[in-house]
């Protein structure tokens, strides 16, 4: 009797455990309060919200479509690939069928860099096409193993007999083969349109900007903060895959004629093929030409639109809104940390972006490589609100200034914290300071790290002499036992956290943190350092490029350039916005906007070619191994 209980406990713990978070997701979704810690009552707001949404339910529409059509391609190769295998000896056979197991062995994220290498080796661009092809590759294995097993119960004479008796093979298959392995080919099918639906790993590799399916949709969203409208799509999704799952295993019961002998009577064949065929189908047929209305109501197949590539947190959010709503074009925006990062997804030309942000030297290295279209200057008036200095010093690396609008400028040098460094901070040699063994923080980028070496060493930091190279890493070497870490973006956060006491930064983000921790100082070195821009160019395969202009004019507007240097606190080389800046502080601020003619050994990072990158590169791999 105990046991039994102590059964049922144990089964009703696990359905707690594998359904209390759907049921949690489900009445969060009906709850008017957007806040997860409070109920603000009923309501089916989040839901009304959900379908007015265009963005998610145009990759809702996207997922149904690769979702179906995957499935059907798959099915159809993946059937024919079966009967292929059966046909063969048993060591070809087993061969075969063992290479068709190792993609479902293998992770997924080795499919999916694998997929995306090789779109990229036959320069494909990445879009739904891709996602396409991708989902098939990996469906077809699971749609093989479902019909194979079907196919060994099959009997080859009878399908012989078929042709004797003046079938055509074709006919025959149908015929004969077909009806035996139904099951394993609906079976296969539904297994391929469950994992396309599910997928994130390999779409997220294999997709372009702009394309989205519900699970990189969600993904995107999660990160930018939850969301009700995706309680309430979850509850929705999770609903239906119920309802189908209960209506297509649904059998009914048997029942027995009130007669001298037991008969069984059938139930009727019509309600059957409702139950189990029309109710399916038809929330099928509801589900996809919902998609297709939304995807025709949003315009979101033909829409106008730009494609922007960015650093991470470069923009103001808001100006991204304003931009679509008095334009009519719609930005894809994706985001990167590194130019190194920048460079190989741009020169590939796997996707097409419109509009991109490097710095200095990459934007030569992109030049020199023919990737830059020229600039038409004609559709940016605004551009004669960039101070003539910054278009000046452009040249060292856009000779011409044809192919490059800038954006942002500023220096690099240390950010201090005045209450854990008790001395004058004038000078790189800090960084190598026993005592402060723990409580520095380099930049994790090759020519920012080697720059502040062999800046400190008396040399350029674009040397290219092997010997003032090779010092440089001894030297960074000899440095990296009393390094906390190298990061990006991160030495802002730590240095307001008090977490370290040494940090190279760049300006902007210095200025930053002196607004969060009053304790922070920055400095220029006195053996110098870096003086950087960074541009908006148009890649020579933008799709967009008129949509293109057209933002950059729009970012170089007085007003959104205010506001861009207010949300980042990068300076800006737009000098009608600087006049605009209301806090006298800020404005005159040596930090945003140094008095550069007291300075006189200043440098901007200039390419320096493919043998001289190889170089850098190797010499800091043998510092971070070491």
């Amino acid at each position: 009797m105990i046991k039994k209980y102590l059964q049922k406990i144990y089964l009703a713990l696990i359905f707690i455990i594998l359904y209390a978070p759907i049921v949690t997701l489900i009445v969060l979704s009906f709850n008017q309060s957007k806040t997860r810690a409070k109920w603000g009552g009923f309501t089916l707001k989040w839901y009304r919200e959900l379908l007015k949404n265009e963005q998610i339910m145009s990759a809702f529409y996207t997922t149904l479509i690769i979702a179906f059509v995957s499935a059907a391609v798959a099915t159809v190769i993946g059937t024919a690939a079966a009967i292929a295998i059966q046909s063969m000896k048993q060591k070809w056979k087993t061969l075969y069928m063992g290479l068709t197991n190792i993609p479902m062995m293998n992770a997924e994220i080795v499919m999916g860099v694998s997929l995306m290498l090789l779109f990229i080796a036959f320069h494909m661009t990445l879009g739904f096409g891709t996602i396409l092809i991708a989902h098939i590759t990996f469906n077809i294995p699971y749609v093989i193993l479902s019909v194979a097993p079907k196919l060994k119960q099959t009997n080859r004479y009878t399908y012989e007999a078929a042709l004797d008796l003046g079938a055509s093979p074709l006919k025959a298959f149908f015929k004969v083969v077909f009806p035996d392995i139904v099951p394993g080919v609906l079976s296969g099918f539904m297994l391929a349109f469950t994992m396309s639906l599910d997928d994130f790993v390999i779409t997220h590799f294999t997709k372009g900007p702009g394309i989205d399916t519900l699970s990189t949709k969600i993904y995107t969203e999660v990160r930018k903060g939850i969301k009700p409208e995706i309680y309430a799509l979850s509850t929705i999704m999770f609903v239906t895959v119920l309802v189908l799952l209960l209506l297509i295993n649904y059998s009914p019961k048997e029942t027995e004629e009130v007669n001298v002998k037991k008969k069984v009577r059938r139930p009727s064949r019509v309600k059957n093929i409702v139950i189990r065929r029309v109710i399916p189908a038809a929330i099928c047929i509801l589900f996809i030409g919902g998609g297709f209305y939304y995807a025709e109501k949003s315009d979101m197949l033909n829409k106008e639109k730009v494609v922007v590539y960015n650093w991470g947190e470069y923009i103001d959010p808001e100006v991204l809104t304003m931009f679509e709503k008095e334009t009519g074009i719609d930005v894809v925006y994706e985001e990167f940390e590194t130019n190194e990062i920048l460079y190989p997804k741009v020169s590939s030309g796997a996707i097409a972006y419109d509009v991109v942000c490097p710095s200095d030297y990459m934007i030569q290295r992109m030049i020199e490589n023919d990737l830059l279209t020229e600039i038409n200057f004609d559709n940016i008036p605004n551009i004669k609100n960039i101070g003539q200095q910054y278009m000046d010093q452009s040249r060292q690396f856009d000779p011409e200034n044809k192919y490059s609008v800038p954006y942002c400028w500023g220096t690099v040098g240390i950010l201090y914290n005045k209450t854990m460094v008790d001395e004058p901070v004038d000078s790189w040699s800090i960084l190598w300071d026993p005592k402060y063994k723990d409580n520095i923080l380099m930049q994790d980028s090759v020519r920012d790290a080697f720059g502040v070496t062999l800046k400190y060493l008396g040399y350029s930091l674009n040397s290219t002499d092997l010997d003032e190279l090779n010092e440089a890493k001894n030297l960074l070497i000899e440095q990296k036992p009393l390094v906390q870490a190298y990061v990006i973006d991160q030495v802002r956060d730590k240095m307001i956290g008090n977490e370290a006491a040494l940090g190279v930064i760049y300006s902007g983000e210095a200025i930053y943190t002196q607004k969060e921790n009053p304790n922070l100082e920055y400095v220029i070195p006195k053996e110098g350092s870096n003086i950087w821009i960074d541009s908006w160019v148009i890649p020579k395969n933008a799709e967009h490029k008129e949509n293109a202009e057209k933002f950059i004019n729009f970012l170089c507007r007085p007003d959104i350039a205010l506001m861009n240097f207010e949300y980042i606190t990068y300076s800006t080389p737009n000098e009608t916005a600087r006049a605009l800046i209301e806090d006298d502080d800020i404005r005159n601020s040596e930090i945003a906007f140094p008095d550069l003619s007291q300075y006189d050994n200043l440098e901007t990072f200039q390419y320096l070619g493919t043998e001289a990158d190889q170089v850098y590169g190797d010499l800091w791999n043998k510092v971070k191994s070491s």
